[in-house]
């Protein structure tokens, strides 16, 4: 009897125990979060995806840009340029040509924009119609700035309805002044952030690229003679250009020697009118007075 007793009281302490274990396991908090883990805490300690709509901001960026080629004929090249921009939908902000001349090479520089998403056509673009030398690319991050234009945009907006509203519900005249002078100057801080906005904006989605098209790199021939014949024809040529420009200059002197001819005679006429009216006249009739003689006792 006592042995079925104590069976009986062991049964019942495992049994005690055993929902003891369950109770203290559910018991226990949930795990902390690792840190760095997006997942937030359901009710319960399940850990929970963030959701779609926090996805994060688009990068915005200002594309700037310098390339240099080298062509054979700068000038048409430029004008290809243009008509590239044109299927890509951009523009000319400045285009600028230099025709060959004898002292001068020819070039065309062009500041075009066209949409960011198109620069690496239009790269590849300016590399068939030239040899490209260099490129240079440049983005700045400007999201920052532009969720700030959003925000203070959106605040104006918000006050000058409200501004609206009150103006429609005025009770008397110093109200209604009061409100029409802050509508004013919301409205004005509402306009510049706008042009701000829409310079940003276009900044943004046109990428700009400053493009110098130059000729092709060749040698020079050397302007100097190789022997002595050519050396004697040089020296001829020389003498000819020598002799015609003092010809050019005797007769553009000639004119002012004759001016200074006229000045140096005018000059000299009235000197000697000066010196003849200046000069005493000496007696023509009667005799010469004697010379008196010593008395000599």
């Amino acid at each position: 009897m006592k042995r079925y007793v104590l069976s009986a009281i062991v049964l019942m302490s495992l049994v005690l125990a055993g929902c003891g274990g369950s109770d203290s396991d559910s018991s226990q908090p949930a795990p902390a979060p690792v840190p760095g883990d997006s997942r937030s805490l359901e009710a319960g300690g399940a850990l929970q995806a963030p959701a779609k709509d926090q996805a994060p901001t688009e990068r915005q960026e200002i594309i700037t840009g310098q390339v240099s080629i080298t062509a054979d004929d700068p000038v048409a090249v430029g004008r290809q340029i243009v008509d590239k921009v044109d299927a890509v939908g951009g523009r000319v902000d400045q285009l600028t040509e230099q025709p060959g001349s004898e002292d001068q090479d020819a070039s065309s520089s062009l500041t075009i924009r066209v949409p960011a998403d198109d620069l690496t056509r239009t790269l590849d673009d300016l590399r068939e119609l030239g040899k490209v030398t260099s490129v240079s690319v440049t983005k700045s991050d400007v999201t920052m700035q532009s969720q700030d234009l959003d925000a203070r945009i959106g605040a104006l907006t918000a006050s000058v309805t409200r501004l609206q509203g009150l103006i429609a519900s005025a009770a008397n005249t110093a109200d209604l002044i009061e409100a029409e002078r802050a509508l004013s100057e919301r409205q004005g801080e509402l306009d510049s952030l706008t042009a701000q906005k829409r310079l940003l904006s276009d900044q943004i989605a046109l990428a700009t690229l400053t493009i110098d098209v130059t000729t092709t790199d060749t040698e020079r021939p050397s302007s100097g003679p190789d022997n002595f014949w050519e050396g004697l024809v040089a020296g001829w040529h020389a003498l000819l250009s020598a002799i015609k420009g003092g010809a050019v200059v005797v007769g553009a002197l000639i004119p002012w020697f004759g001016f200074v001819a006229v000045i140096a005679l005018v000059v000299y006429g009235a000197y000697r009118l000066r010196r003849m009216y200046n000069t005493p006249r000496r007696p023509t009739t009667g005799t010469a007075p004697q010379k008196e003689e010593a008395n000599t006792e």
